[in-house]
């Protein structure tokens, strides 16, 4: 089977095979969101469960990809493997591209309220459920007589319960089994459950080699988008794919001349955007606000290098200190950009605070 990890994860892989010779039970995967590493985690687990591994070398194995085991795997039903993560992400590509993009599908019409009545939006926890359906999982012999292997992702979705019912499983694991967990936010996990895994680290590919897929996946203006992702790759080729290059660049120019008339203005040009769009556009002045910040205090500008001399000039007007309230007020905005009553009134609100700043 041919590599199927992004190619800037290659020294990640090299450094897990060394943990071949004595594997830990579990292993707690942490890093940015937007690498790969979902696909790096499916891909390991994989190669586990492969029964005729192929080595390329020394330090790089992977799956066969044509054993009984593989093939299993391929097909999402291996008896000695199960995956646990949300509900709302059980049909979501495992790209790690869009952030904390809404996955329940609300539809914004009279028929789609009457509808999200009757049945509930899937969850975006991780229940105790899901974490006691693994006693009978792991009670039973392996079917291979080989490794059996859990992966969670992400683990920061578990909650309270969860994450005690997960915290006893792992202080004694059945033999044989190996746990694979991610997380894009290792400080918001419990220090129990923290204790009990061996951390991988798994750090922002070098701008080079993703700029360099970027390019290769055909994405236009791939500078830019890598930039305003802060780096990560499968989260610029996810928006640059989603094609609203021109609403971000709608926002920007208001975010460089915040005057009133302006923000009514793209208030009702994106009234219609879906929720996922909406969450990027807010993310955008999050990102705007840290690259002002980031200005006025060490002269440096991280996302929106292109407009640096506007940043330069807003950061300029007002203190710092000003910033930083505006980026937290916006940081809580977060909690209801996912099902907002209304979009319009959500960007007009937004902006006038945005634009309030410099008052």
């Amino acid at each position: 089977m041919n590599n199927t990890i992004y190619p800037w994860q290659e020294h990640s892989w090299q450094q897990l095979q060394q943990l071949r010779a004595r594997l830990p039970h579990a292993i707690l995967f942490h890093g940015p969101q937007g690498i790969g590493k979902i696909r790096f985690l499916e891909q390991f687990a994989q190669a586990l469960l492969c029964e005729q591994q192929t080595q390329s070398n020394q330090s790089h194995q992977y799956a066969c990809g044509s054993c009984a085991s593989c093939l299993w795997f391929a097909q999402s039903n291996h008896p000695d493997y199960r995956c646990i993560r949300p509900e709302s992400m059980e049909t979501a590509p495992s790209d790690e591209g869009k952030d904390s993009v809404d996955n329940a599908g609300n539809d914004d019409s009279a028929d789609g309220e009457k509808n999200s009545k009757k049945s509930k939006a899937p969850s975006k926890e991780i229940k105790i459920d899901q974490i006691r359906a693994l006693t009978d999982f792991m009670n039973v012999s392996t079917h291979r007589q080989g490794l059996r292997v859990v992966v969670l992702y992400p683990a920061e979705a578990l909650n309270h319960a969860a994450s005690n019912a997960l915290l006893k499983t792992l202080e004694e694991p059945p033999p044989g089994t190996i746990f694979l967990v991610l997380t894009h936010s290792i400080d918001r996990l419990l220090p129990t459950i923290l204790s009990r895994c061996h951390k991988f680290d798994m750090p922002m590919p070098a701008h080079s080699a993703a700029l360099a897929w970027l390019q290769e996946q055909g994405v236009q203006d791939a500078q830019r988008w890598l930039a305003e992702q802060g780096g990560a790759p499968l989260a610029a080729l996810t928006w640059a794919q989603a094609g609203n290059r021109e609403e971000v660049d709608a926002l920007l120019q208001v975010l460089a001349r915040p005057d009133m008339e302006a923000v009514l203005k793209i208030a009702e040009k994106l009234q219609k955007t879906s929720n996922a769009q909406l969450i990027e556009l807010l993310k955008c002045l999050q990102r705007w606000l840290y690259d002002m910040i980031a200005y006025s205090l060490s002269g440096q500008i991280r996302y929106y290098p292109q407009h640096q001399e506007k940043l330069a000039k807003l950061a300029g007007s007002v203190p710092a200190t000003t910033l930083l309230s505006g980026l937290k007020a916006l940081n809580e905005r977060c909690a209801i950009a996912q099902h907002p009553l209304s979009p319009r009134l959500f960007i007009e609100d937004m902006l006038l605070d945005y634009r309030a700043l410099f008052a």
